[in-house]
């Protein structure tokens, strides 16, 4: 990977002025952004995936579905269809992408899921809805600058932060790390849970927020349960089960596994991988397969794996939580 790294270096430059030149045309007008006259809310990253925006995602639903009348909108990302799509119950991982199946199979009585590739027809069909949403949430959406949302959530991790890092294709960024000035939120993802405030204060130093932009910091949260559509175990009852993720990052929970004194044969494929007959066929022999669950969404229909897939969930942890929600709030409220 370091050779391939160094080879493909000569291209960074390539790739800072194609994306710094496009998101300029975007700043002075010659590329236009539409407004719309109900709160969006993006959520997205400089980096590629492994942030945290499902997570982040399911929060602001969690927060905010008591009051309001919520949508999300995705891309669909490596899903078998075209357009714009609405979850009904028909919906699969395979129909719509397993990041929203997952926000559907979790909120499909409280809220609209949509995937569209379009964001702008996403938003409009959302809109032409006989109950459509009066706020929508856009999954992975901070290069789409098609739309220009009311507030910008942008997710940095806690072991690579953007400022560290570099574009595409020899580092990680989609574009330069100017892009974080359009956030109006920054949040650190995947913190230790024991972060200190003087870290904490070291980082935003570095990240070099604007007068107007809010730094917060978040870790994930281990429920003490995992799930799985044959009931749920206690983490504690794991003893003989293979991990298997298809993630952008891995790590934290394989640490996280550790840390509890389970040990495993961990079978890591790469981020949303469309598992195969064959891929199942590795590990369908042991008693207890825990995996994601946003890979959960894309292995539950196996017939090999009926009654041992188990999927442990997560959630965000802010640090400030209060104040994160204070502002959330006003914002949709205003």
């Amino acid at each position: 990977m370091t050779v391939l790294r160094f080879i493909l270096f000569p291209f960074v430059p390539v790739y800072y002025l194609i994306t710094w030149c496009r998101n300029r045309l975007y700043d002075i007008g010659i590329f236009k952004s539409k407004s719309y006259n109900i709160p969006i809310i993006c959520v997205g990253n400089l980096s590629v995936g492994g942030t945290g925006k499902s997570p982040m995602i399911e929060y602001l639903v969690k927060l905010l579905q008591t009051n309001h009348k919520m949508a999300t909108l995705s891309r669909g990302y490596k899903r078998e269809t075209k357009g714009f799509q609405l979850a009904d119950s028909s919906a699969t991982a395979q129909k719509i992408g397993d990041e929203p199946f997952q926000f559907y199979s979790k909120f499909e009585n409280t809220i609209h899921v949509a995937v569209d590739a379009d964001r702008q027809h996403g938003i409009t069909k959302l809109q032409s809805l006989k109950n459509p949403p009066d706020t929508i949430l856009l999954d992975d959406a901070f290069q789409h600058r098609k739309v220009k949302a009311g507030l910008n959530i942008l997710l940095t991790t806690y072991a690579h932060p953007f400022y560290k890092d570099i574009v595409l294709p020899t580092g990680n960024l989609r574009e330069p790390k100017s892009g974080s000035k359009r956030a109006d939120i920054i949040v650190v993802t995947k913190c230790p849970t024991d972060l200190s405030a003087e870290n904490r204060s070291n980082m935003v130093r570095k990240i070099k927020p604007t007068k107007n932009q809010h730094v917060f910091f978040s870790s994930i949260a281990y429920a003490e349960r995992i799930l799985g559509e044959a009931g749920e175990l206690k983490i504690e009852d794991l003893s003989d089960f293979t991990l298997v993720t298809g993630i952008a990052n891995a790590k934290p929970l394989v640490e996280f596994l550790k840390q509890q004194n389970l040990n495993s044969q961990h079978l890591n494929f790469k981020d949303h991988h469309q598992f195969s007959l064959k891929d199942v066929a590795q590990f369908s022999k042991k008693d207890i397969i825990l995996t994601t669950e946003k890979d959960f969404m894309r292995l539950k229909n196996f017939e090999a794996l009926r009654d041992k897939l188990y999927y442990l969930p997560i959630e965000v942890s802010l640090f400030q939580r209060n104040t994160f929600d204070a502002l959330i709030k006003s914002f949709v409220a205003g």
